[in-house]
């Protein structure tokens, strides 16, 4: 819950809010110490491990399920081949998103600042993301798996009328919940280096675009007009609507010759793969409630979901 400023500055339900250009001044610092560009640090030409998978097993959509416990083995680690390579074509999608979001953002704002300079780091950073997802799944040998044309055409819409908390909110909502996976995946050595390599880069520089939202978010949601912070979370349930549908592209379980609906039916059904998804989004939608993202019919929105427990 938001609450009005006071002499010190604005306040919501966390706490004072630091400084913009103070928390962009330490995020410029922080890039400048660990930012990576994955064409050096990565060695792409190595083959790949034989019997390593490329996704976490139990962060595969059909782990657990009957449909998996009847797969061979190698059935399995083509699903998760193929789930690494639809994650990665939907950050590509979401990322240059982001891109066009932040680029709204600092467009009135003044040139000489830290708070811009960081966002334009920021979209360095996800340009250089973007190439690296571009790359792994050429070299994980699959196509990419676009979101649906239907959401790929609504994110045209929301992202052209989204308010500026609410592109800080579809942000974070891109970010959280895979970052969440991905730092279950860089340590886990049953997956390939690779993959392993990719998602620590990821991980590293993305904690500094959670913490810009973050701030920002909170600093919007306090200062914008009741109307603003109303279609924030309207449309950030849409969003979260969107991304839980688009995670997994459906065609992985055509092309490892699964039955569609029937591996649908089953992800949807299964237990284990709602709790991944609620965890993995649990530290986002915390937050969002104590801000005051999640109320009303946007509440009912995230529920419909499946990411708000």
């Amino acid at each position: 819950m938001t609450t009005a400023t006071d002499a010190g500055g604005l306040r919501d339900a966390l706490g004072l809010l630091k400084d913009r250009e103070q928390v962009a001044e330490r995020l410029l610092e922080s890039s400048a110490r660990h930012s990576f560009d994955p064409d050096r640090e990565l060695d792409w030409d190595a083959p790949f491990e034989e019997g390593k998978w490329f996704w976490p097993p139990e962060l595969v959509s059909l782990y657990g399920t009957p449909l998996w416990k009847r797969m061979s083995e190698e059935r399995r680690m083509d699903l998760a081949r193929r789930e690494a390579a639809s994650l990665a074509s939907l950050g590509v999608w979401f990322e240059i998103i982001l891109i066009q979001l932040l680029v709204r953002h600092i467009y009135d704002k003044p040139m000489d600042s830290s708070h811009v300079r960081y966002a334009l780091t920021e979209i360095e950073d996800e340009c250089r993301h973007s190439k690296m997802f571009t790359r792994f799944i050429s070299r994980a040998g699959v196509r990419p798996y676009p979101v649906p044309k239907f959401h790929h055409n609504l994110a045209r819409v929301l992202k052209t009328v989204s308010t500026t908390p609410g592109s800080f909110t579809a942000t974070l909502l891109g970010e959280e919940v895979l970052d969440w996976m991905q730092r279950l995946t860089f340590p886990d050595e049953r997956v390939q280096p690779l993959v392993r390599g990719i998602t620590r880069i990821h991980v590293v520089e993305e904690a500094r675009h959670v913490r810009y939202a973050r701030e920002e978010l909170r600093r919007q949601m306090v200062s914008c007009p009741r109307w603003e912070a109303e279609l924030t979370r309207i449309s950030s349930g849409q969003a979260a609507r969107v991304m839980s549908i688009s995670f997994v592209n459906p065609q992985v379980y055509t092309d490892v010759g699964l039955d569609r609906r029937e591996a649908l039916a089953q992800v949807r059904a299964s237990g284990h793969r709602r709790e991944v998804m609620q965890t993995g989004a649990g530290r986002l939608t915390e937050f969002l409630d104590e801000i005051g993202v999640l109320r009303g019919a946007g509440r009912r929105l995230w529920r419909s979901s499946g990411l708000l427990a």
